[in-house]
C-alpha cells in the first residue's frame, strides 16, 4: 500500500511537470430557475465552436458547481443537459485564462424535440434490466490492451490462469458477437481475443437473465460483444498494428463506408504467435495396487497463425424496408512438438515400464457465418418491426497426432498416427415481431436450428512386419450427431415512471439422432422445455435495483460429444461422451446498482442444477488416465459481487472487478459418490491517470482462486501489468507499451485430482512475463448512419466456451 500511495504522488507531481503555463479554466454554477436550488449531476459538455468535436465533459457537482482547467486559448460551446430541463448552449470566446460564468440557471423543460445533441459523460459501467454493460470506449485503457485484457474489468467475468474465461465462476456459458453467435469464438475464444484489440470494440455486455427470445443455452448467461461501428455518411476506419515478446505480431483494419442507401463495415485481422518452448510433468498414484507413473518432457510450439475478418452490408429500399447481409471467417493453424519421458514403478519403487515419446501435433481451426436478414417498419411506430433471418454456420477442427517411441522398457504400444476432422455445420431461421404500445412492448418470434455435429476419425499403427502403417478399425469411424431444435417465445416489457419490469416464455423442442456409421444409431432424444424469465428494476434518484430469474439450458457441443481418443500422451487420454444430455439451470440475481460519482454494483446470487456435465477422470489398465464427460454432477452456488469505479479526481481513476462463491457439488461415477465444496473467487484492480498532452498511465493486479472441482481443483492466478500511452495528431493517433508480470518468466499452472482409487498431478509452464507495443491511427469523416436490423439471428442454445465443471 505505501508502494502504491508514493506512485500516486509520484504520478501528480508529473501531472504538474506537463501543465501547460498559457491555458483556460472555465467554472460555473448551475441552478434551478424556478426553485433557485443549485443542481447536481447537470451533464456539462464542452465543445469546439466551429467543429463542434467533444473537447471534455463532466457531470456538475452536489451544490451545482463545475470547472475545467488546463484548456488550450480556443473558441468553445458549453451545452448543459439534464432530464426534465431545456438543454442550454452559452458560447464562450474569450483569451481570459479564467472565465466565471456565475450562476447559470436552467429552466423545466416542456417539450422534448429539436433538443440538442450532447456529448455527456459516458459511465463505463450501466445496469439494465436484464444486463450489465461495460463501455470499452469510455475505459481509456482501450488503446493498449487487448481484448481479453478488458474482460478482466468486466462485472463477472474473470479470466483464469489458463486463460481461459469465466462468467460468475462457471465456463457455461455463450459468447455473441454484436448479438449474434459468431464463428470467431466458436472453440477458442481466448486465442482470438488476445489477437483483438480492445479500441475496436464499444462494450460488453454481460446478459444475467436472458430474455425470451435468446436461446435457453448457456448455465451462466450470455457475454455479448458489441464492435465499433462508427457508421455514417462518407468513409472511416482505423489501422492498429502490434507486437507482443509472447503473442506475436498482429495488424487489424476495421473500415466503415456509407454512401446513399448503401453501407458496408469491414473488419481484418493478423495475428502470428512467437515460437515457445515449455516444459511440463505429470504424476498418477495408484492405492490399490500400488504403483505410479512420472512423466516429465518440453513442449514445442509453433508459430501459431490467427486470420479472422468480417463485412456487414447493408441497403435501406427506403424508409421502412431495410435489408442487410453478413458475412465472418477465422482461422487458426498451430504445429507442437513435445519430447515425453515416462516411467512406470511398482510398489517397490522399481521402475517396471518406461518409454520415450516424440509426438508431433498439427491443429487447425476454421469458421464461417453467412446471414441476410430482411426488417419492415412501420408508419405508425418507429419501433414497430417485423425481421426475417437465415444464417448458415459452419465451424471445425482438423488434428494430426503422431506418435515415435524409443527407450521401450516392457512397453508394446506401436508407433501411430491419427486423424480427427469434426465440427457442426448448421442452418437457421427465425421471425420476430415487435409491437410497441405505450407503457408495454410485446415481442413474439419463432425459430428453427437445423444442426449437424460431426466426427469422423482414424487411427493407424505401424507394422513391424510389413514396415507400413496400417488402419486399426476399432478406433476409425465417421460420428454424426443431428440436433434440431424449434422454438417460439413471448415476452412483455413494462415502463413506468421509476418501474421496468421484463417477463416471458419459450417453447423449445429439440430432437436427437446420433449414429456411427459401423454400428448404425446410438442415441436418439426428443425433449420439451418450456424456459420462464423475470427481471425487474426499481430506478431510485442516482441508482437502482434489480431483481431476476430464469432457466437455462446446457445442451452438450461437439468438443464433449466427439468419440474420437485423444493419444496425443498415452498415459492421458481424453475422449468425448455421444451420450450426454442436456441441463437444466435454475437461477436468481439481485443487484444493487449507484452511479451518485463514478458507478458501484453490489449482487447476490444463487443457482441449482442437477445432472451436470462434469469433466471426469478415471484409471484403467497399465495405470492409463481416461478423462471423460458425464451427466453426473448436482450443483449448487451462492455467489457476491462487487464493482466499482470510481473517480478520484479529475485524472485519478480507481476500479475494482470482484467476485466470491461458495460451491457444493456432489456426483456419482463408476459407482463411487464425490463430494466436493468450497469458496472460489477472483479480484482485479485498475488505476488509471490522465496527464496533459494526452499521456496516459495505467495499472493492473488480479487474483483468481482455485476452483472447485467434483473430483479435485485447479490452479490459482496472480497477476500485474502496467502501460503507458500517448494521443498524437490530434488525437487520430495512439502509441502506446504494456508490460505484464515483468518479474519472472515463467509460471506454472497446476491441475489436482484425487479418489479413492488414485490421485493425479498435472503441471505446465506457462510463458508469464510479456512485453507489447502498439500503434493505432484513425481516418476519415462521416456524417450520417448506416442503418442495422434490430432484430437477427442469435444461435446462443449449444453449450460454448467450456471447460470441465458446469
Amino acid at each position: 500500500m505505501k508502494h502504491f500511495l508514493s506512485l500516486i504522488a509520484l504520478l501528480c507531481l508529473c501531472a504538474g511537470a506537463f501543465a501547460q503555463s498559457n491555458t483556460q479554466t472555465i467554472k460555473g454554477l448551475i441552478s434551478d430557475s424556478l426553485k433557485k436550488q443549485p443542481m447536481g449531476y447537470v451533464t456539462v459538455a464542452l465543445r469546439h465552436n466551429k467543429t463542434n468535436l467533444p473537447v471534455k465533459s463532466m457531470l456538475s457537482k452536489d451544490n451545482g458547481s463545475f470547472e475545467f482547467t488546463g484548456l488550450p486559448l480556443k473558441s468553445y460551446q458549453l451545452v448543459l443537459a439534464s432530464v426534465g430541463f431545456k438543454n442550454k448552449v452559452i458560447d464562450i470566446d474569450s483569451t481570459k485564462k479564467l472565465i466565471d460564468l456565475g450562476n447559470i440557471q436552467m429552466s423545466a423543460s416542456t417539450s422534448s424535440l429539436n433538443e440538442v445533441s450532447v456529448t455527456a459523460v459516458r459511465p463505463i459501467i450501466k445496469q439494465e434490466v436484464d444486463r450489465i454493460g461495460y463501455d470499452v470506449q469510455a475505459d481509456p485503457a482501450n488503446k493498449v490492451e487487448s481484448a481479453l485484457d478488458m474482460m478482466r474489468k468486466v462485472p463477472l467475468v474473470s479470466v483464469d490462469a489458463s486463460d481461459n474465461i469465466k462468467l460468475k465462476g462457471n465456463t457455461d456459458y455463450k459468447i455473441l458477437i454484436n448479438g449474434k453467435p459468431s464463428s470467431l469464438v466458436a472453440k477458442n475464444p481466448s486465442d482470438v481475443l488476445k489477437a483483438m484489440p480492445a479500441s475496436n470494440i464499444e462494450k460488453i455486455e454481460v446478459i444475467t437473465t436472458p430474455p425470451a427470445k435468446y436461446e435457453a443455452e448457456g448455465l451462466a448467461g450470455i457475454i455479448n460483444i458489441i464492435t465499433k461501428k462508427n457508421a455514417d455518411q462518407g468513409y472511416n476506419g482505423n489501422i492498429s498494428t502490434r507486437y507482443n515478446t509472447v503473442w506475436g505480431v498482429g495488424t487489424n483494419l476495421n473500415a466503415t463506408v456509407k454512401q446513399g442507401k448503401f453501407g458496408l463495415n469491414g473488419y481484418v485481422g493478423y495475428n502470428r504467435q512467437n515460437k515457445q518452448s515449455t516444459t511440463f510433468q505429470n504424476s498418477i498414484n495408484t492405492f490399490n495396487p500400488v504403483s505410479s507413473v512420472l512423466q516429465n518432457g518440453t513442449n514445442e510450439r509453433g508459430n501459431g497463425k490467427n486470420k479472422y475478418g468480417s463485412a456487414e452490408l447493408s441497403y435501406e429500399l427506403d424508409t421502412l424496408n431495410l435489408i442487410t447481409a453478413n458475412i465472418e471467417s477465422y482461422t487458426y493453424s498451430m504445429a507442437q512438438a513435445s519430447s515425453q519421458y515416462s516411467r512406470q514403478f511398482d510398489d517397490s519403487s522399481v521402475v517396471n515400464q518406461a518409454y520415450h515419446l516424440q509426438n508431433a501435433t498439427s491443429n487447425h481451426y476454421s469458421g464461417t457465418d453467412v446471414g441476410i436478414n430482411y426488417q419492415l417498419g412501420f408508419a405508425g411506430h418507429k419501433d414497430q418491426l417485423l425481421t426475417t433471418s437465415y444464417k448458415y454456420s459452419s465451424s471445425g477442427s482438423k488434428q494430426i497426432n503422431s506418435g515415435l517411441f524409443t527407450e521401450r522398457l516392457d512397453y508394446g504400444m506401436p508407433d501411430y498416427n491419427q486423424y480427427n476432422n469434426s465440427g457442426t455445420k448448421e442452418h437457421t431461421f427465425q421471425l420476430d415481431y415487435v409491437q410497441p404500445l405505450k407503457k408495454v412492448t410485446i415481442e413474439a418470434g419463432a425459430k428453427a436450428i437445423l444442426r449437424k455435429n460431426f466426427s469422423d476419425f482414424s487411427n493407424d499403427n505401424y507394422d513391424d512386419v510389413t514396415g507400413k502403417f496400417v488402419n486399426n478399425p476399432t478406433q476409425t469411424n465417421n460420428f454424426d450427431y443431428q440436433q434440431n431444435v424449434y422454438a417460439a417465445y413471448n415476452s412483455y416489457q413494462v415502463k413506468l415512471s421509476k418501474w421496468t419490469g421484463k417477463a416471458g416464455l419459450r417453447l423449445e423442442h429439440t430432437t436427437v439422432d446420433a449414429n456411427f456409421t459401423s454400428i448404425g444409431s446410438v442415441a436418439s432424444q426428443d425433449y420439451n422445455n418450456l424456459i420462464p424469465s423475470v427481471s425487474i428494476q426499481r430506478t431510485l434518484k442516482s441508482s437502482s435495483i434489480n431483481f431476476g430469474f430464469s432457466e437455462r439450458i446446457s445442451r452438450p457441443n461437439i468438443w464433449q460429444l466427439n468419440p474420437f481418443i485423444d493419444k496425443s500422451n498415452p498415459k492421458y487420454i481424453n475422449v468425448g461422451n455421444p451420450e450426454l444430455r442436456p441441463v437444466l439451470n435454475h437461477s436468481f440475481e439481485l443487484n444493487y446498482s449507484n452511479y451518485a460519482k463514478g458507478s458501484v454494483n453490489l449482487g447476490l446470487s444463487y443457482s441449482f442444477a442437477n445432472n451436470t456435465i462434469q469433466g471426469v477422470t478415471s484409471i484403467g489398465k497399465d495405470t492409463v488416465s481416461t478423462t471423460t464427460y458425464a451427466n453426473v454432477g448436482h450443483n449448487k452456488r451462492l455467489g457476491a459481487n462487487f464493482n466499482v469505479n470510481y473517480p478520484i479526481t479529475k485524472k485519478l481513476n480507481l476500479s475494482v472487478n470482484s467476485q466470491v462463491i461458495y460451491v457444493w457439488l456432489t456426483g456419482t461415477y463408476n459407482s463411487i459418490f464425490y463430494t466436493n465444496k468450497g469458496f472460489q473467487g477472483y479480484m482485479f484492480g485498475n488505476a488509471g491517470y490522465k496527464f496533459d498532452k494526452g499521456w496516459r498511465v495505467g495499472m493492473d493486479g488480479g487474483f483468481d482462486s482455485r476452483y472447485v472441482l467434483l473430483q479435485g481443483k485447479d490452479n490459482y492466478y496472480v497477476g500485474a501489468s502496467m502501460s503507458v500511452s500517448k494521443d498524437f495528431l490530434k488525437d487520430k493517433a495512439n502509441i502506446g507499451i504494456n508490460i505484464s508480470n515483468p518479474w519472472k518468466k515463467y509460471r506454472t499452472n497446476d491441475s489436482y485430482t484425487k479418489t479413492d482409487q488414485f490421485e493425479q498431478t498435472n503441471s505446465n509452464q506457462n510463458y508469464y512475463r510479456n512485453i507489447g507495443f502498439n500503434f493505432t491511427y484513425k481516418f476519415g469523416r462521416l456524417n450520417s448512419q448506416i442503418k442495422k436490423n434490430q432484430r437477427g439471428i442469435q444461435n446462443d442454445d449449444s453449450s460454448g466456451n467450456r471447460g470441465g465443471n458446469h
